[in-house]
């Protein structure tokens, strides 16, 4: 174990712990649960840092000695990485909870974060905003949630979810930039829709997730996210912006069905069904990138050659395979005009 006056500088990171390796660094607690067996109490645990998690159990009798492990706690881990359904998994030998006098951590070593920062993310949502929405009371909503201050804050700092998709800082804006464009696109295809309504419940879908989980180190459901959940705490936070941006009673109530809708199904948490075509738009959009998020995650680029299968991934219930993809052919380069062209005047040629 560490010495208590000692510097602790965190060396080894999740992605680096592989089956037959010893683990002895700083991790923090991504979840913690004591679990019973006939042969006494056990703990199950999440251990993460900026580069992914790793499940990790303590057996009994050593679980005895641990009452309070909970998320969010910084712990010092020595043990041996083992491998349980494909994957690896940490059995802990030793383990001392890290006061902050101990340890001051480093929150960019352990808090993994979106490929592109949040504040690029929030603004490129709100330039969507500008160009695409035409109905300036949707308009002003929209630009009144992306700049309202406490939203704002909890918006950069969120992420898209506890664990399943997106689950990073930064996560929640990506996913909604994300499924924002996608309802876009499928307006382009179907233009009867209401492509002002749709993107302004598409922005504002999970709004709620800002609420509901905590952010930074150990990701957790607050309060009101386990009493009331995502959805419930958007609508509420969000109908005084509504009735402030001067929206119409019939759009509004359109926009809540939509937000409502939007798990699709009862038994995926969905108070209501989607009953119109814009509340299936936002159903399916939200599917398919919060999946297509999982599925890219569940590979590395660089270490997971194409033909090869994933180990089993328990939210999506089935093994995942990479496949070989069709080569993309590089653009050439456009040639460099002559020195005699260079001053051509260049006319657009009618139809």
């Amino acid at each position: 174990m560490p010495d208590v006056a000692a510097v602790i500088e965190k060396s080894r990171f999740v992605k680096d712990l592989a089956a037959g390796q010893s683990a002895a660094d700083v991790f923090c607690l991504g979840a913690a649960r004591l679990g019973q067996a006939k042969n006494g109490p056990f703990w199950t645990l999440v251990l993460e840092d900026v580069t992914g998690q790793i499940e990790a159990k303590i057996w009994s009798p050593a679980a005895q000695a641990y009452a309070d492990l909970a998320s969010g706690q910084f712990v010092w881990v020595e043990g041996q990485v083992g491998a349980y359904r494909d994957r690896p998994q940490v059995n802990i030998d030793r383990l001392q909870v890290l006061s902050p006098e101990q340890f001051t951590p480093d929150l960019a070593l352990f808090v993994p974060s979106s490929a592109e920062p949040p504040e690029g993310l929030l603004e490129k949502l709100a330039e969507l905003c500008r160009a695409e929405i035409s109905h300036a009371p949707w308009r002003k909503f929209t630009a009144r949630v992306l700049t309202h201050a406490d939203f704002r804050d909890r918006l950069i700092e969120a992420p898209g979810a506890k664990s399943v998709h997106h689950s990073y800082r930064g996560g929640l804006l990506e996913h909604t930039l994300a499924v924002s464009r996608l309802v876009l696109a499928i307006c382009d295809r179907y233009p009867t829709l209401d492509r002002d309504t749709l993107l302004a419940a598409a922005v504002c879908h999970d709004l709620g997730k800002a609420w509901e989980l905590t952010s930074g180190p150990g990701r957790d459901y607050t309060d009101a996210g386990r009493l009331l959940g995502h959805i419930v705490i958007a609508l509420e936070l969000l109908d005084p912006v509504l009735k402030k941006s001067g929206i119409e009673p019939e759009l509004a109530l359109h926009f809540k069905h939509i937000l409502l809708a939007h798990h699709g199904e009862y038994a995926f948490g969905s108070p209501r069904r989607p009953k119109t075509a814009e509340a299936f738009v936002l159903h399916f959009a939200d599917n398919i990138d919060a999946k297509m998020n999982q599925i890219f995650g569940t590979f590395d680029d660089e270490t997971d050659e194409a033909g090869t299968w994933s180990p089993y991934v328990r939210t999506l219930e089935r093994y995942l395979y990479n496949p070989p993809r069709t080569p993309r052919a590089v653009p050439e380069k456009a040639p460099k005009p002559k020195e005699k062209d260079a001053h051509q005047c260049l006319l657009p040629l009618k139809a």
